[in-house]
């Protein structure tokens, strides 16, 4: 039988992590692919404790499976406007914040308040492979910018934001998915200047900046944000955990409004236990204990990553060096196609994720993204060692006068 899907999601096949992630069921494969945060990470008995006080109390319990208010639990986005003020977000009340579903429905509701047929959206190349088929289903089209020197080129930037008069501007200015790299100062004051200059609207996703284990913090890109140019997207998915799928859209009164509006239409509301769990989650002050809690661990994991790619890894390989994320990209000076490798390397039992679909177009073949924060050390140096021979003995074979 044929069916006709609509024009947004017939050319959509599904991300690449999507896919993979069913081939992780296997215990034995060691998986740098994914973005799941470390398990020690996850604050199992602050939950357990925290759910067991809801449903011990009649009227929270009930309170809380009932239906609820769209923008959000009552008091929860009150307690995220504290959270934006230490990122450096100021002059926000609730009625700035919406949450939502996992930060992916912010940034699905974005496109959908802001995206026509045709309307272009600019994105970092590379850039987080999930928001592609989003602005895609929404029949846009997305543009590449080249990355520059501490964080979006703005020659690119200004030159495609005046040829394609674009809608949005996607960008992950701290710990870049899938680069690890993070903007500058001056460059992400330089790209809100540019939004409010060509009149669009940036989508900063900053599902990972308070993961910072190095370095110096930077201020958030919505801090530079003079003219409620940009949207602030970010989730509780890598602080707290990503099953319970909460996030927040921090913007002007107008868009969260228009935004409400689109996520009725979706699931009328976040689930009303998730957010009462974080809503006393933080009221207890479990938040930031549990970062400094796991940064050390992302820190660990991040450092035996990057000594294993320089112990095991062929000479033509070069890699980001993080300071926070979850993240590192890996680029091969040599003719390979990490796509038709990753066989050879999942019959190894190794996962990673190929460079290619991180690309709005002109993807290159001979790119990685690894995830550190899913395996321990002594899993990390054992697959980096695997993908080492893996990647050794196929550049081998292209060398000229042998056979692939």
């Amino acid at each position: 039988m044929t069916y006709t899907f609509s024009a947004g999601l017939a050319p959509l096949t599904g991300t690449a992590t999507r896919d993979i992630f069913k081939l992780l069921t296997r215990p034995e494969i060691i998986s740098f692919a994914g973005g799941l945060p470390a398990g020690d990470c996850l604050p199992v008995d602050a939950i357990r404790e925290i759910t067991g006080e809801i449903f011990a109390d009649p009227g929270r319990s009930l309170k809380c499976l009932q239906y609820g208010a769209t923008e959000g639990y009552p008091g929860l986005r009150e307690l995220i406007i504290p959270l934006a003020e230490d990122l450096g977000i100021t002059g926000i009340g609730a009625d700035n914040v919406l949450m939502v579903s996992g930060g992916g429905q912010g940034l699905d509701l974005l496109c959908k308040a802001f995206c026509n047929p045709g309307d272009a959206v600019l994105v970092e190349d590379p850039t987080f492979l999930g928001f592609l088929p989003t602005a895609q289903s929404y029949s846009a089209r997305t543009i590449g910018v080249r990355p520059g020197q501490g964080g979006l080129d703005l020659e690119d930037l200004e030159r495609k934001l005046k040829e394609y008069h674009p809608k949005l501007v996607y960008c992950i200015p701290n710990f870049s998915n899938p680069t690890g790299k993070t903007y500058t100062v001056e460059n992400r004051a330089a790209v809100t200047d540019l939004a409010e200059k060509y009149d669009t609207i940036v989508i900063e996703d900053d599902p990972y900046g308070r993961l910072r284990f190095a370095g110096e913090p930077v201020p958030v890109m919505k801090s530079f944000d003079k003219a409620d140019r940009v949207a602030y997207v970010s989730s509780f998915s890598k602080t707290v955990s990503p099953g319970l799928r909460l996030g927040f859209v921090i913007a002007h009164r107008d868009i969260i409004r228009k935004l409400a509006i689109g996520k009725q239409g979706a699931d009328l509301h976040s689930s009303n236990l998730t957010q009462l769990i974080i809503k006393t989650y933080l009221e207890k002050g479990y938040f930031f204990p549990n970062i400094e809690k796991s940064l050390p661990i992302y820190r660990k994991r991040r450092n035996a990553m990057i000594e294993a790619l320089d112990r095991y890894m062929p000479e033509e390989f070069t890699h980001t060096n993080p300071e926070g994320g979850l993240f590192i990209w890996g680029e091969f000076d040599a003719a390979i196609d990490t796509a038709e490798i990753f066989n050879a390397a999942i019959a190894r039992n190794v996962a990673y994720i190929q460079g290619n679909v991180f690309f709005a177009a002109n993807p290159p073949v001979n790119a990685i993204r690894l995830n550190y924060s899913n395996e321990d050390p002594e899993r990390i140096e054992a697959g980096i060692r695997v993908l080492g021979e893996v990647f050794k003995e196929k550049i081998a074979l292209s060398r000229p006068g042998n056979r692939m």
